[in-house]
């Protein structure tokens, strides 16, 4: 299967040094406000979900919903991942663009 223009783009990302993975990371990252979007996975747990979702909106964090975790942690190159967030203003723009297309 073909990734799409997002995953690609994420993909840049990451071997640019702007991506975390991880639960404890990202929330991390929400908390001190280095994240700029935070992409979260349709299949993470209840728990997760609420949790990220929760730090996501109190600290006026962008967040977008991706369709599973085997598509997150391709795109990133690495196994499978629930969620993760960018750390860069410019990579997170141009991100949020084609996630609305």
């Amino acid at each position: 299967m073909k990734p799409t223009p997002w995953e690609n783009f994420l993909g840049i990302a990451a071997r640019a040094g702007k991506v975390i993975s991880g639960e404890e990371l990202v929330v991390k990252s929400i908390q001190k406000q280095n994240a700029k979007i935070v992409l979260l996975s349709k299949d993470a747990s209840d728990n997760t979900k609420k949790k990220v979702t929760d730090k996501c909106a109190f600290y006026k964090i962008d967040l977008a919903w991706v369709e599973d975790r085997n598509v997150l942690g391709r795109a990133i190159g690495k196994e499978q991942r629930v969620v993760v967030a960018v750390n860069d203003q410019g990579f997170s723009k141009r991100l949020k663009e084609l996630l609305d297309h």
